[in-house]
């Protein structure tokens, strides 16, 4: 009983917490590898897009969480892609996102206020665009993998 009302809060904080769009937006970035990834490419499923930064402490709190997720869904219906908003070097990078055990695609951006998914007022901010390409939700602070899947599931339930 404790763990469905604290998904059934989960859901009402983050519903709260996110403003919902309706606009098919694409963005094409490299990740430290050099490979391009497209927004587009992830089209069919559930794509986080998560905007951080390596001195952020919120951005490295949420990390464990953001691969939880990833894990538990890049294959089936949800993937997450970290957009890393400074000037930094791809083997800066690269390493970093190693001693943190990171295992979703981290995308080189640099130091920037406005995406392409919108405005970053504050890190980590994160973006979550629905299956048909549409940003659904976003929220800047921290999001746990309970909060995000409790999302999907109530805008599942919704359709």
């Amino acid at each position: 009983m404790k763990l469905i009302r604290s998904m059934s809060v989960a859901l009402v904080l983050l519903s709260t917490a996110f403003f919902a769009q309706a606009v098919a937006i694409d963005f094409e970035l490299q990740d430290t590898e050099g490979k391009s990834h497209k927004l587009s490419d992830y089209r069919g499923k559930w794509v986080v897009v998560n905007y951080w930064a390596t001195w952020c402490p919120p951005c490295l709190e949420e990390m464990p969480e953001l691969e939880i997720f990833h894990n538990n869904h890049k294959d089936k219906d949800a993937v997450v892609l970290g957009v890393n908003l400074e000037q930094i070097s791809p083997d800066a990078l690269r390493n970093f996102v190693s001693e943190q055990f990171i295992s979703y695609p981290v995308l080189l951006s640099g130091p920037k206020a406005r995406t392409e998914l919108g405005n970053v007022p504050g890190m980590p901010t994160s973006f979550l665009v629905a299956p048909d390409g549409q940003v659904a939700a976003w929220q800047v602070g921290t999001i746990t993998a309970v909060e995000l899947e409790a999302f999907i599931e109530g805008h599942k339930n919704k359709n």
